[in-house]
């Protein structure tokens, strides 16, 4: 069995994890969001911070561990052009994901507070919100980005 075959497939299998987690966990929550109901914006946001601690997390701390085998096991370096953005951007979207977490957790708490007391929405939760989808974007596209780097590997 060739160990590198299989570390590109765990590496391909968690990006596509990472990816898909992220884009359809921002898909359930900004669509639970918009119907302003906080009883359904709480229950669905406690199955997107799970999504995001079993999936995202999980293969967020699989993917630099594959690639760096990989880069090692292929003979590449980490001075390659592309491989260089690869990292800058997939800490970038690290640093967009932690307070995306920290964001969720908090909306979720405010949603469900909300809705056992029988109010609306505080205006803070769409300050915070916004700042949620805000950071989501470039987490978005700096992994997009990083799939075509991986793909193409650009010199």
């Amino acid at each position: 069995m060739d160990i590198g075959l299989v570390a590109k497939w765990v590496h391909i299998l968690s990006s596509t994890l990472l990816f898909g987690t992220g884009i359809g966990t921002a898909f359930f929550f900004v669509s639970a969001i918009r119907t302003r109901d906080p009883q359904f914006i709480a229950k669905t946001g406690k199955t997107v911070v799970l999504a995001d601690y079993l999936f995202t997390l999980t293969s967020g701390i699989v993917q630099p561990v594959t690639g760096l085998f990989l880069v090692h096991h292929y003979g590449y370096s980490l001075s390659d052009i592309w491989l260089f953005w690869t990292l800058v951007l997939y800490a970038l979207a690290l640093a967009c994901w932690l307070p995306v977490v920290w964001l969720q957790i908090k909306l979720t708490k405010m949603a469900r507070l909300a809705a056992e007391n029988n109010k609306p929405l505080p205006r803070d939760f769409f300050r915070y919100f916004w700042w949620w989808f805000a950071l989501g974007w470039p987490a978005f596209v700096g992994l997009m980005v990083v799939f075509w780097l991986m793909v193409s590997k650009p010199t």
